[in-house]
């Protein structure tokens, strides 16, 4: 096979993920209303009525973090496009240009004398990393599933459950229903493909691999077919990652076997297709791992395992994060259409649950792509179809790997983070490496990419791979996490590549001849030239803004830890000697040190503008005069831009607090040319980091955190009037519960972690409200502020705040004191009307109590379901309800963890479904509580429902 060759997109006068292409749009046309399986999961699923046919943008992903596919829905044929998230192109290398160090004195002179391309040539001969661009991600290839013709087959919906991770396809064919689903188990680490049919023996396929990889196909048993191949060669390395995916299939009725490659499956009334994945690689050093034992353990591990077992399995470990938030924006008709229509007909329809399910799929994405143990998710995720895919499918630090995990605390998915840190551990060696031989200086440093391989130096050309501040970023991420969690044990495990990052600037910071700064050089602002073909500069206000983060999360983690006085003091002196931000001549935030017009007005990077978002160095009342600056800058700059540049801006207006601005930038993004018909964000081609900008600007326009205080719906748009979110995360140790109705705030309810003084802003704040802790005590407050109150905040207490006369709601409740690692699946609406009385009953048995109900589907606006268990003895080990609909569909909560206690009484409240049931039929709810009594056995159980 010959050589992968990166791909140079120079022509947008870019390398990497800043690169533009022409917007492509599409189309697509108004059909059937919501199936009942889209209303069952509260509309939190994308769904279509045709399959994705060979476009792999209409495509489905699911995945669990190592393991991912695109799930293509065929009748005739499916195909999976097949993901590891360890198959990189080439292998271990060292980045480091040993003649940068003896050059860098020449390079900064040029760069302090105004000679901008003659300091970018000699980068270019002296800087440059080995290779001089990094290494791909690249696909497995695909399982191909083939069923014969499709002609006649009607009733088609295919499906992606954002509650359940599941991808479904159901059709009808000569008088058979047929159904699939797939899903990608992170407890038993398999893709698992279910079929079913209502008619028995009605199910036939052959299943094969293929590749665009150097790959050799084989069949290890009767049951079993494998891919065995190698990663592809590039930039001079050779390809060295070796993988085996085996696919192997259980069928009920029917027979299975598997000959050349091909596996056989006749006459089945059901079949498990699994399949599993393993890779040769070890860490960014080492490529010599045990592949094939890993995919045969996996794969005969999960054989011993029903389907049912694996599916329970995987759903409750998904929804033990995914359940954890909860978002009700309302509901219009526009709901009804499928996915691709409502993203094409966005811009002239009130369509305000589209923004919520556009907030869960990028936490679906973000759990997806990204667990702990698995590599970062890349600029695709793990989703990549190529060999040579744009921009090579890897980190791109100057704003890309950033803004995937933006979202990850704020919508309270902090385990998510982990691989992040655990890469930036990484980059402390390679980085020391590049660091020692190209500036002569300790610590460490990363430029502006990276890949699986963690290469640290410059890259592309000195024009956009000149930028020295990558690796401060992501250590910037160590202390901004820490303050969401409170976790010493965390901050004492990173803090020393927080020091080594800070170290290399207190070694390679100079002071420019004229201003007398501290000033990084050479550096650039990220891809954005300032002269014609020049962009190298030096003390950019970017990496000003960095550092200023960098030394004082340094300084404020010694200070925890009780370490390295010195160090803290030599940081901070260094910040102090820093470029201040200034304003410039049109009144905007200069974005370099001279008042210089950028070369390209609209250009998609902001990067001048990280001081209001992520960092918290520009407020609306701390730093007045820099915010109207910023906001200046982003007047000046244009809302338009690629896809993951209008999602930086989202929260930019998030951060200005203005909502209506914000919202209008969301529905910017929501339009064909920048969102896939299957959701994902178009750079264009699709970039993953406009999905995760989006979800993390809604959290934004929401909930607030990043000056001290906790700001209660500080840029809440007009164009949701009415709505509630659940279990969002705040800095300091809060998880936050808000409703609000025709733009007023009704409650808060806010769960604290750790003591501390809590400080809230919100405008409910300026009238009448009330404050009462979980225990029905009053807490003691301060007023700081008109819309400011202030109190000391217990650890696991929990705080509401309402407006006089709102009913609290047990929603919000429950989910604010859901621990962290089982949040109860609660689906807010608003309001329904109250049911008819429903009988109460209790049957305790040897395992615990069950009462089930069923409920006539006679009211109109949907049903509300509350159970309450009290027990006699305790503890309660766990429970669940089962809501079970006319269509079939069942939806299972399971919740293992926070009850109240007093006495002899255990009791657990609020499982409730809360949405519109499908017409006609009856629903049944049942309820199963597990308790321990005397000899094993529950005593004393009561069940009630409102």
């Amino acid at each position: 096979m010959h050589e992968v060759t990166r791909r140079k997109l120079l022509k947008a006068g870019a390398v990497g993920a800043g690169a533009a292409l022409l917007p492509v749009g599409w189309t697509a046309v108004a059909g059937a209303a919501a199936p009942p399986q889209v209303l069952a999961a509260n509309d939190l699923a994308l769904w279509y009525d045709e399959p994705a046919g060979t476009e792999w943008l209409r495509a489905l992903p699911i995945g669990n973090g190592r393991l991912g596919a695109m799930v293509f829905g065929n009748v005739d044929t499916e195909r999976l496009q097949l993901n590891e998230d360890t198959i990189w192109a080439g292998g271990p290398y060292d980045s480091a240009n040993t003649r940068g160090a003896s050059n860098l004195a020449e390079i900064r002179r040029r760069v302090f004398a105004d000679q901008w391309t003659a300091a970018q040539d000699l980068i270019n001969q002296t800087m440059m990393g080995t290779p001089g661009g990094q290494l791909a991600y690249q696909t497995v290839g695909n399982l191909r599933l083939a069923f014969g013709s499709a002609s006649g087959a009607s009733e088609y919906v295919r499906m992606l459950d954002l509650t359940t991770a599941t991808a479904t396809t159901t059709y009808v064919l000569n008088g058979v229903r047929y159904r699939r689903e797939v899903f990608a188990s992170a407890p038993d680490q398999v893709i698992v493909i279910r079929l079913t049919a209502d008619r028995a023996n009605a199910i036939t396929f052959s299943a094969t691999f293929d590749s665009p990889q150097r790959t050799t196909v084989s069949s290890p048993d009767a049951a079993t077919i494998g891919l065995d191949g190698i990663s592809g060669s590039m930039e001079g390395v050779n390809g060295s990652v070796r993988f085996l995916a085996l696919a192997n299939a259980v069928a009920t009725g029917g027979t299975v076997s598997s000959s050349g490659g091909t596996l056989r499956v006749s006459g089945a009334t059901a079949v498990t297709v699994l399949v599993s994945i393993g890779s040769s690689y070890v860490n960014y050093r080492t490529v010599n791992g045990d592949y094939q034992g890993v995919a045969r353990t996996r794969l005969n591990a999960a054989r011993a395992v029903s389907f049912d077992g694996l599916r329970s399995r995987h759903v409750a470990d998904y929804q033990a994060l995914f359940n954890r938030v909860t978002i009700n924006l309302g509901r219009t008709a526009a709901a009804d259409q499928t996915t691709d229509v409502r993203i094409a007909q966005h811009a002239s329809t009130n369509d305000p649950q589209f923004s919520a399910l556009l907030f869960q799929f990028g936490r679906y994405l973000l759990i997806s792509s990204s667990r702990p143990g698995t590599q970062p998710a890349n600029l695709q995720g793990i989703w990549n179809d190529s060999v040579a895919p744009q921009w090579d499918s890897k980190y791109t630090i100057n704003a890309n790997l950033p803004m995937n995990y933006w979202p990850s605390d704020t919508t309270n998915l902090s385990e998510c983070f982990l691989p992040v840190f655990e890469m930036i551990k990484d980059l402390t060696v390679t980085g020391a490496r590049v660091a020692q031989a190209q500036y002569g200086a300790g610590g460490w440093v990363a430029h502006h990419n990276t890949d699986g391989w963690r290469g640290a130096s410059v890259v592309d050309g000195a024009l956009w791979g000149m930028w020295q501040t990558g690796g401060a970023w992501l250590s910037t991420l160590i202390w901004d996490h820490y303050q969401f969690t409170g976790d010493v044990e965390f901050l004492r495990s990173y803090y020393p590549a927080m020091k080594g990052a800070a170290q290399f600037f207190l070694d390679t910071l100079v002071t420019h001849p004229t201003l007398g700064y501290l000033v990084t050089n050479p550096s650039n602002s990220p891809e954005l030239p300032h002269h014609s073909n020049a962009s190298v500069c030096a003390g950019p206000t970017m990496d000003n803004q960095i550092l200023r983060d960098l030394f004082e999360g340094v300084a404020r983690a010694s200070e925890v830890l009780g370490v390295d006085t010195t160090f803290r003091t030599q940081v901070r002196a260094a910040k102090d000697r820093l470029p201040p931000m200034k304003v410039g001549s049109r009144g905007n935030i200069q974005e370099w040190l001279a008042d210089w017009v950028e070369t390209e007005r609209t250009h998609r990077h902001v990067s001048h503008l990280y001081g209001l978002h992520p960092s918290n160095q520009v407020t609306r009342r701390g730093t007045p005069q820099l915010y109207e600056a910023a906001k200046r800058t982003l007047e000046l700059r244009g809302d338009d831009g690629t896809g993951w540049s209008l999602a930086w801006k989202i929260n930019f207006w998030a951060r200005l607090e203005d909502g209506a601005r914000a919202r209008k930038l969301l529905g910017d993004l929501v339009r064909t040319d920048r969102l896939a018909p299957n959701m994902f964000d178009l750079h264009p081609p699709f970039q993953i980091d406009g999905n995760f900008g989006a979800t993390s600007g809604i959290a934004e326009m929401l909930l607030q955190s990043h000056n001290g205080e906790l700001h209660l719906l500080p840029a809440l748009p007009t164009a949701w009037p009415t709505g509630q979110v659940a279990g969002l995360r705040g800095r300091g140790g809060y998880t936050v519960s808000m409703a609000w109705t025709n733009g007023q705030a009704d409650e808060f309810v806010i769960r604290a972690d750790r003591d501390g003084t809590a400080r809230l802003r919100a405008r409910l704040f300026t009238g009448s409200f009330t404050l009462v802790d979980g225990d029905g005590s009053t807490p003691a407050t301060t007023r700081p502020e008109t819309d400011v109150v202030q109190f000391a905040a217990r650890a696991g207490h929990t705080y509401r705040v309402a407006r006089p006369g709102v009913t609290p709601s047990p929603t919000l409740t429950a989910t604010a004191t859901a621990s962290a690692s089982a949040s109860p699946s609660v689906i807010p609406t608003s309001a329904s009307p109250s049911p008819s009385p429903i009988p109460t009953s209790s049957a305790p048995t040897s395992t615990g109590a069950r009462a089930v109900y069923t409920v006539t589907n006679s009211w109109a606006g949907g049903f509300q379901g509350e159970v309450t268990v009290t027990a006699g003895t305790s503890p309660i080990r766990g429970w669940r309800v089962t809501w079970t609909f006319p269509n079939g569909q069942v939806i299972t909560q399971m919740w293992s963890g926070s009850y109240t206690q007093s006495g002899a009484a255990v009791t657990v409240t609020n499982a409730s479904y809360n949405g519109a049931l499908p017409a006609g039929g009856s629903t049944t709810f049942g309820f199963l509580a597990t308790v321990n009594g005397t000899n094993g056995a529950p005593t004393n159980i009561t069940c009630t429902t409102t």
